[in-house]
């Protein structure tokens, strides 16, 4: 497997992940800022990939004990190298999220965050089998859901980013739950947003809210060869600052 080195939270964080297939980009980033936990706490990460949100978690708070599980095993070996190269301790476990392993299963957490596959199932020719892994759901999304939030502990956090379209399925899965959050994420001020964070709480009677839109970028369009990131946007990617709603 060829693979690139690439850098997150502005150098904070150098991670090994495939030149071809899938690769992490913002998505893990902001899910790991969304995480409200304290030093002392325990977090899963379901479809961890190479790490990343897992790792930029633990970079911001420390005294974790996080705990990724990853159905790839040559992402989960990436993301232990990850950790070993950040001198991060985490525990990577090679498993499906219906059938999670042993240690994973006989556990629940103070909180569950995951970045699954955005798309439905498809079959391509064309599309690498690793990326068809990381990008199609081999789980249906509710199943998918339903999983993360047996591993929850009563009063835990469920955490999930998605495609914006798939809101009304994380909402059913979900509706369980109190305390629910919607976070609107938008490229910018005048597009809908295409992406979601929500985040429930189980055994909870709390209100739902709908919260202001996390605005990515400046201007109306693309500007050369800048990021444009907003000031928001840019302290949680570049400096790893906690994204709050």
């Amino acid at each position: 497997m060829q693979t690139t080195f690439d850098q997150f939270l502005g150098g904070q964080l150098v991670i090994e992940q495939p030149l071809s297939g899938y690769r992490a980009a913002t998505d893990p980033v902001l899910l790991a800022a969304s995480i409200a936990a304290t030093s002392g706490q325990s977090v899963l990460d379901v479809g961890c990939g190479v790490g990343v949100a897992s790792l930029c978690l633990a970079q911001r708070v420390a005294g974790l004990d996080i705990a990724g599980l990853e159905l790839q095993s040559d992402y989960a070996a990436l993301a232990m190298k990850n950790a070993q190269a950040a001198q991060i301790a985490i525990e990577v476990l090679t498993g499906d999220v219906v059938t999670p392993p042993a240690s994973i299963k006989s556990r629940v957490f103070d909180h569950v965050m995951t970045n699954p596959p955005y798309h439905p199932a498809k079959t391509s020719a064309a599309q690498a089998a690793d990326k068809a892994l990381a990008d199609r759901e081999t789980v249906p999304l509710d199943k998918w859901i339903k999983q993360c939030l047996k591993r929850v502990k009563p009063k835990g956090y469920f955490t999930i980013i998605h495609l914006a379209d798939r809101l009304p399925q994380i909402l059913t899965a979900t509706s369980q739950c109190g305390e629910v959050s919607v976070l609107p994420i938008a490229a910018r001020a005048d597009r809908p947003a295409k992406r979601v964070l929500v985040r429930a709480r189980t055994n909870s009677r709390a209100a739902a809210q709908l919260c202001a839109p996390l605005i990515m970028h400046e201007g109306r369009a693309h500007d050369g060869d800048r990021a444009s990131f907003t000031d928001k946007a840019t302290a949680i990617l570049r400096h790893g600052h906690p994204l709050e709603f």
